[in-house]
């Protein structure tokens, strides 16, 4: 095998960024992407809505790192090489213009991950990267003499010197034999980043209703999160939601996604002050209906179905509203629990935590410290972040120290 070849397993954001880095740092390799389904960048053309969420604006690389449930730790040197800095400069350099967002999300200008898609596909052509689809690898051998001999699913074999695997999370069992054949441990995958499925009428019939605050906790095992949360046809869903979800993965599966939520609907207010604000609405609107006089900022409908779920009867007013109806209405707006009895995808996005053993790969190369020649990059490892554009960050920069270091090894 005479040829200097590179071959990357995924056609995601990390392979994509891998391939590119690999092929424009040393023009001498083959650098040869393979995809195993007829797409390539599936998950970046639906990220954000389909807009694409491609980084978060935060420019430290500790600051970057606490937006990991898993692996945070591991990325803070990776995140010194290559950051959301340099994220935003790559693109920029390509004539893709980033935006950040109130929440410090970074979108391209366009709001189109489309963008981003012929951004990498100009970049990868550019770079002279073969990509070929709807070729998945069957099985992966060491070669004696270094490098790797793979079977494609056709039945076709390929010689290489160096293989980076960013086939994604495993989510299939399948996904991860190839680095278990090569030695390397899985950490079970379980889901991150899901939505809460709540059976409850009262909230899916505000389907659509968007709090733009709200503390969320799952109480017996110790998870808090606070910030916006959208009610839907099937429960709750919302930044909020999802963080929970990302920092509570392995507990909740555990659970079988079966657990009681505490929801404090007006976070901002402390007991004595919602206590204070509910007395003030009985000597000031004693004659208006409870379920017709809402507290700030929650809207008419919210509150009226909050007053019923606390158990106030509709022609109460406010006048005659008893002190244990007023500490009932406490306990069910700063504390009110209701049953989650399942997940949702969010959206068309699945992210997993789990994957292959971080112990086991070297950060400052993306080499594997079990098998040499072997790289790894994205959501194959046992990384994942919360919602925002942590995921992609990760992708890229993994991608880039790996395209870097197998540029740099020469063969044979």
């Amino acid at each position: 095998m005479s040829v200097n070849r590179v071959v990357v397993a995924g056609g995601g954001a990390a392979g994509f960024f891998a391939a590119i880095t690999c092929a424009e740092s040393n023009p001498d390799a083959e650098v040869l992407l393979l995809e195993k389904s007829a797409h390539v960048l599936s998950k970046v053309r639906i990220s954000g809505g389909g807009r694409c969420n491609v980084t978060h604006a935060f420019f430290d690389a500790r600051e970057f790192a606490t937006g990991y449930p898993r692996g945070g730790r591991e990325l803070i040197g990776p995140f010194q090489r290559f950051s959301a800095v340099d994220t935003v400069n790559w693109f920029e350099s390509r004539g893709v213009k980033l935006k950040v967002e109130a929440d410090g999300r970074m979108f391209p200008i366009t709001d189109s991950s489309r963008t981003i898609v012929d951004c990498l596909m100009r970049a990868a052509v550019a770079a002279g990267v073969r990509l070929r689809t709807n070729a998945p690898l069957a099985r992966v051998e060491r070669r004696g003499e270094g490098g790797f001999t793979i079977w494609l699913g056709s039945a076709e074999r390929l010689d290489c010197h160096r293989l980076l695997l960013a086939t994604g999370g495993c989510r299939a069992e399948a996904m991860a034999q190839t680095p278990c054949a090569l030695g390397h441990t899985i950490e079970p995958p379980v889901p991150s980043l899901f939505t809460f499925n709540l059976e409850v009428p009262w909230l899916r019939a505000l389907a659509g209703t968007a709090i733009a605050d709200l503390e969320l906790s799952v109480p017996d095992v110790g998870l808090r999160e606070r910030g916006p949360v959208l009610m839907t046809h099937w429960g709750l869903s919302g930044p909020a939601v999802l963080r929970l979800s990302a920092w509570g993965a392995r507990k909740l599966h555990e659970r079988d996604y079966l657990f009681p939520l505490a929801i404090n609907w007006l976070p901002h207010l402390t007991r004595k002050q919602l206590v204070d604000a509910l007395r003030r609405q009985r000597e000031t609107q004693g004659a208006r209906l409870v379920v017709n006089g809402p507290l700030t900022p929650l809207g008419a409908r919210l509150w009226e179905a909050l007053v019923l779920a606390s158990g106030i009867p509709r022609p109460t007013r406010w006048a005659s509203l008893a002190r244990a109806q007023i500490e009932g209405l406490v306990r069910g707006l700063s504390g009110m629990e209701l049953p989650v009895t399942g997940k949702s995808l969010n959206k068309e996005e699945f992210v997993t935590c789990g994957g292959v053993r971080l112990s086991e790969v070297n950060f400052k190369s993306m080499e594997s410290r079990l098998c040499p020649g072997l790289y790894f990059a994205g959501e194959l490892l046992d990384i994942d972040g919360i919602t925002g554009g942590f995921n992609f960050q990760a992708a890229w920069t993994t991608g880039w120290i790996a395209g870097q270091s197998m540029a740099a090894v020469h063969p044979g």
